[in-house]
């Protein structure tokens, strides 16, 4: 598979898996995406200029369709405030973390193991940072908006989408460890016939 097929391909997945779990974030099946630009910064980096906005509009479409099929209005929707755009900075922090655990990529190991862990808790307090604080501060539903309530918060939430992104880039990173063990065993293979 060539590069730009591969990258196709994954942008695809990628697509296809934040249009199916985003419709809604209590569902059975978490919404993946925030691990989704994780990923997303980790394979598609040299796409970034196109392909960071195309997930960007789709997060924002499907937020549209979900909080239409409900019966309300877009504006009108808990969930949105003044500080949604605040979204923006904040999934673009998860794809830099992902962008930096590609940069000079080489394969599995260990290191690339402890790396890409720190890189997801710093990307995804950062990202909650950016995304709960811009809903928290100019949100119309925070009757009394305090730093003690801000912290509080902040701590609450961070922990289960830090699981939920923790779960899909997981499965990520096994896939892709189990790619290129096949690789191996198949250069291997190739090796020992020739």
């Amino acid at each position: 598979m060539t590069t730009t097929a591969h990258r196709a391909f994954v942008l695809s997945v990628l697509v296809l898996l934040m249009a199916a779990t985003r419709v809604n974030h209590f569902m059975a099946i978490p919404d993946a995406s925030w691990a989704v630009f994780f990923i997303g910064g980790f394979y598609l980096r040299s796409w970034t200029r196109w392909a960071f906005p195309l997930l960007m509009v789709l997060a924002i479409v499907v937020d549209v369709l979900v909080i239409r099929s409900s019966g309300q209005q877009y504006l009108q929707h808990y969930c949105v405030s003044p500080g949604t755009w605040m979204l923006l900075p904040a999934y673009f922090s998860l794809w830099a973390g992902g962008m930096l655990l590609g940069q000079g990529y080489h394969g599995a190991s260990w290191g690339t193991l402890g790396k890409g862990v720190l890189l997801l808790v710093a990307a995804v307090a950062v990202c909650h940072l950016f995304a709960q604080g811009g809903f928290y501060w100019s949100s119309d539903s925070v009757a009394e908006p305090s730093v003690a309530g801000w912290l509080k918060n902040y701590s609450d939430w961070f922990v289960p989408y830090l699981r939920t992104a923790a779960m899909y880039v997981g499965l990520a990173a096994a896939m892709q460890l189990a790619t290129e063990q096949v690789g191996k065993l198949l250069q291997a293979r190739h090796d020992a016939l020739h």
